[in-house]
């Protein structure tokens, strides 16, 4: 491995420098739109066979030709809508309220309380600031599984919280008696996951909410991720344990319809168990020489453009149209994860529904070095720590025909290629190993600071 990870990355990230006209300021004329149209059309064709022909992890949750086409159109009418010009838009106030109250009554909410945000993590931020802003305490903490998404650290770090993480159990799922152990007279809010992130596993909600309601204290059930797939899954006779606000304990759910809602990117909801908790999350000034001002959420200016596309992606799914989404992506999951578990030298971790993490059951073979062999064939997998292991989060993408073969076929030969080849250098599995095995993390958040700063480099 080179003394500098990042020269290796570079290229990658980088691959249109000298293809195109780079700027470094404003061009003294303007461009004309049909050359600008063109390479824009001609960037998105390079891009898109990876994820359109299922190559990707989550990313993108729908992606049929026809969907993306309709929400393209439907953004193009409400391209000058801002949410925060009520009066002038107020269909805006009508695709907002209606994607709080579907979503909501979709998790079993008798009478939804919430709001359209830009994506889970300002659901979650919302969520933690509403619970901070309630407690009035200085010092308020959230007691989470250490497997709960990072927007909590997140959270935490903006709002001047502290973040108990908590390890999970043997099962990577959370571990109720260390969560109860963990809780003190500052902790205002315990957290669990619908499913986490990097396990695809639902944690004990019912056993952690009725805990939090035991000591008055607020739970948060994150269905970013799950929302729209355990309530269809449910349906569909799968075993789905509770995780909404059916259970009296869970004061707040974030669910993202920009995922298996399959709205377009940007845009989420957090909902609570009751208004006076909402209120928290709002902002006003009443002061202000520019006149009263108000904001639900974190940011003022906001593309109503989204939300109606949003809207128009839910009410156009209808029940049905997700019922058969999620049976699809549950089936295709269920055959990976049945044939990762044939791959000689894997394991799946758990039984996910639809995100299927898997680690190396051969100390021999470096699971991140297999993730740099499917890299080479075309993947994007998602390489995670704490164990060492990748996942697939399954989509309508990898429904298609062949698909799920394909996948299978490339972990066989890469896992192949890896016990035939270990020491091989070079790829991202250096860097995840460096991160996953330095004790002092400041040096792998300056890794991460650097590769930030990359994304800016012109």
């Amino acid at each position: 491995m080179s003394d500098d990870p990042l020269a290796s990355i570079e290229n990658g990230l980088k691959p249109y420098r000298g293809r195109y006209p780079t700027f470094e300021r404003l061009p003294e004329r303007g461009r004309g739109r049909d050359e600008v149209l063109r390479e824009l059309e001609e960037m998105a064709r390079e891009e898109a066979p990876r994820w359109e022909k299922g190559f990707a992890s989550g990313a993108v949750y729908h992606g049929d030709r026809e969907h993306v086409d309709f929400l393209s159109r439907v953004y193009a009418i409400h391209s000058q809508s801002n949410p925060l010009h009520v009066d002038l838009w107020p269909s805006a106030t009508k695709f907002e309220a209606e994607i709080v109250a579907m979503t909501g009554a979709m998790l079993r909410h008798p009478e939804p309380v919430g709001t359209v945000t830009s994506g889970g993590t300002e659901s979650i931020l919302l969520a933690m600031k509403a619970y901070r802003d309630r407690s009035g305490l200085r010092d308020a903490q959230i007691v989470a599984p250490d497997s709960a998404h990072a927007a909590f650290d997140k959270a935490a770090s903006v709002f001047g919280m502290e973040l108990v993480k908590v390890p999970v159990a043997d099962d990577l799922r959370a571990d109720v008696a260390a969560m109860e152990a963990a809780l003190t007279d500052r902790t205002v809010v315990v957290v669990g996951s619908s499913p986490g992130f990097p396990h695809g596993l639902v944690d004990p909600i019912e056993e952690l909410s009725e805990l939090a309601r035991s000591r008055g204290i607020g739970f948060h059930s994150d269905a970013c991720l799950g929302g729209f797939v355990l309530p269809f899954a449910e349906r569909l006779g799968h075993d789905v344990p509770p995780f909404d606000f059916r259970l009296p304990g869970v004061t707040s759910m974030s669910c993202d319809t920009h995922k298996f809602g399959y709205a377009a990117k940007g845009t989420s909801v957090v909902l609570y168990r009751d208004a006076d908790l909402r209120h928290h999350q709002y902002f006003t000034v009443t002061d202000w020489p520019g006149g009263l001002y108000m904001s639900p959420t974190f940011a003022g200016s906001r593309p109503g453009a989204l939300s109606a596309a949003c809207w128009a992606a839910m009410v156009t799914i209808g029940e049905e149209g997700y019922l058969e989404a999620a049976r699809r992506i549950v089936e295709t999951a269920s055959r990976i994860k049945d044939g990762i578990g044939a791959i000689d030298g894997l394991r799946v971790l758990g039984d996910p529904l639809f995100n299927v993490a898997f680690a190396s059951a051969d100390e021999r073979l470096d699971i991140y070095r297999v993730m740099d062999a499917m890299s080479k064939r075309g993947w994007s997998l998602n390489g995670l720590h704490r164990p060492p292991c990748l996942h697939i989060c399954t989509t309508l993408r990898h429904t298609q025909p062949g698909v799920a073969d394909r996948l299978l076929a490339d972990l066989g030969e890469s896992v192949a290629e890896v016990r035939g080849n270990p020491e091989s250098e070079g790829g991202m599995a250096p860097v995840y190993g460096m991160a996953g095995s330095l004790p002092d993390r400041s040096v792998v958040a300056g890794f991460l600071r650097g590769f930030m700063d990359m994304w800016y480099r012109v």
